[in-house]
């Protein structure tokens, strides 16, 4: 197994298309879910809003060859990918919990099933960005 670690350690196992396809389904579910507190929607708004872009910013970043091979870009890829992972568990707590408490409330069904969904959503998209970010930092660490 120890002979097997380091090459991990080059590539990692999820493809970039990942965070944007779950921080855009994060994104369109939130903002179109109920929350009875809007300063925790906006929060998980500005989450998935921004490391949508930042995610969406390196990729084409990346495919331009601007990285050139530097370590700063390997570096830079381990710090983006964990604050985007922290942020996204704070994020996918905060609507665990707004969800929590709307599931109290006199609700319509369906907006519920939304906020689980939106739920649902920011924790694989906080799983995504963790898996990557460990794929990162044993990168980072390497070179």
């Amino acid at each position: 197994m120890g002979h097997f670690l380091p090459s991990l350690s080059h590539a990692h196992p999820l493809s970039p298309f990942h965070f944007q396809i779950f921080g855009g389904l994060v994104w369109i579910l939130v903002a179109s879910s109920k929350v009875p507190f809007p300063i925790l929607q906006g929060w998980v708004m500005f989450v998935s809003v921004f490391c949508f872009v930042m995610s969406t910013s390196l990729l084409c970043l990346y495919i331009c060859s601007v990285h050139g091979g530097s370590s700063f870009w390997v570096t830079l890829d381990a710090i983006c990918q964990s604050t985007a992972a922290l942020f996204y568990l704070s994020a996918a707590v905060l609507e665990a919990y707004s969800t929590y408490v709307l599931g109290f409330l006199v609700t319509p069904v369906i907006q519920y099933r939304e906020n689980i969904a939106a739920v649902v959503f920011a924790f694989l998209a906080t799983l995504v960005y963790v898996i990557h970010e460990v794929f990162s930092l044993l990168r980072w660490k390497s070179s």
